[in-house]
């Protein structure tokens, strides 16, 4: 009687404690594309980053945020099991192309699936002076995401085979969440789900930019996006942004795009300058990371891509770079901590 028992105690023990292991809180941190600017290469996604935080027991899964949308993110979330319609939100970093054609996709797939409105945080309307005056507006893409099916007829095509489609189509499907700007130096609250806290700050590249910083029990993560010094020639300390450094304080993730120092003018780049300085490189992204305290960097939307030997008409100087020449200039910085060459789908974890 006493073995089986101390039997059932120990088979209690056991269960309670992988119980507990199941609860516990966790989050996902995947790259869906890595790659740096509008060309192609070799099948690499568009930049974006998903951020999954729930429990072991669901896969980290209660909450899923999107940060930019590049070409294909719809293909590489459903490479991770997610389909478009368990998005929360979304969130854009910048207008560019590169991080934004792949919300065309996502919108138009959860129309199609009959999906709830979705989330979407990004910058208000700034208007931008200089020999090309216009304004910035991701309010616009909103409005307008859908409008090339609209204009050819297929939404009312699809909305006459199924009466159950929204019939404003799926622009009528995002619930268009603006950021007020300036935000100054100081991160704001821009989305919030119990004790997940999205907050953002202005940063550097084109206007209307901002970075994310995602807190939870789990732990936290910012994305940078494309971020660049306020100063964008030199003589400057550095190519990073002062406001994603602040954001990025004791982080356990910092998740930014990265330009290798070969594609500058130094080494005899034919690389447009304006744009290589309007960008973070690997060694000062290294030496950000020191700084704040990063536990993890992830390099991504890498210029050039790893194995390319040009970038768009011009050629990468001394040849394709390698993995090892990103991880070799952002140790270069002194930086201890744990360093991510970004690969499509690349996922880190971190449990509370």
């Amino acid at each position: 009687m006493t073995q089986v028992i101390k039997f059932l105690s120990l088979f209690l023990l056991a269960f309670s404690m992988n119980t507990f292991a199941q609860d516990k809180q966790c989050m996902e941190v995947s790259l869906t594309g890595t790659l740096g600017g509008p060309d192609v290469y070799k099948g690499l996604a568009g930049a974006g980053t998903l951020v999954k935080v729930g429990t072991i027991n669901n896969g980290c899964s209660d909450i899923l945020l999107q940060f930019d949308a590049g070409r294909g993110t719809a293909l590489r979330l459903a490479e991770l099991d997610v389909h478009p319609n368990m998005l929360d939100a979304v969130f854009l970093t910048h207008l560019h192309s590169d991080h934004t054609v792949g919300l065309i996709d996502i919108a138009q797939t959860r129309w199609h699936s009959f999906s709830k409105k979705l989330d979407l945080v990004c910058s208000e309307d700034v208007e931008a002076n200089g020999v090309f005056a216009r304004v910035m507006s991701c309010e616009q893409f909103a409005i307008h995401i859908a409008d090339a099916a609209l204009f050819a007829g297929e939404i009312t095509q699809r909305i006459s085979e199924s009466k159950k489609r929204n019939k404003n189509g799926p622009n009528d499907l995002i619930n268009f969440m603006p950021v007020a700007l300036p935000l100054a130096n100081k991160p704001k609250v821009v989305w919030q789900s119990g004790e997940i806290i999205v907050t953002a700050i202005t940063s550097s590249h084109i206007p209307g930019n901002l970075s994310y910083r995602v807190d939870s029990p789990a732990g936290s993560v910012v994305i940078g996006g494309d971020a660049g010094n306020d100063k964008l020639t030199p003589p400057r300390i550095s190519s990073t942004s002062k406001n994603v450094e602040l954001l990025s304080k004791d982080v356990d993730i910092l998740v930014h795009s990265t330009i290798h120092p070969y594609i500058g003018p130094i080494y005899g780049s034919t690389f447009p300058t304006p744009i290589f300085y309007r960008q973070s490189t690997s060694t000062d992204l290294g030496a950000l990371a020191k700084r704040a305290n990063v536990s993890h960097l992830m390099l991504t939307h890498l210029v050039p891509a790893i194995g390319a030997e040009k970038l768009g008409p011009h050629t990468v100087p001394g040849g394709a770079l390698s993995e090892k020449d990103y991880l070799k200039s952002t140790r270069e910085s002194g930086y201890q901590g744990k360093i991510y060459v970004g690969k499509d789908l690349m996922t880190v974890r971190l449990l509370q």
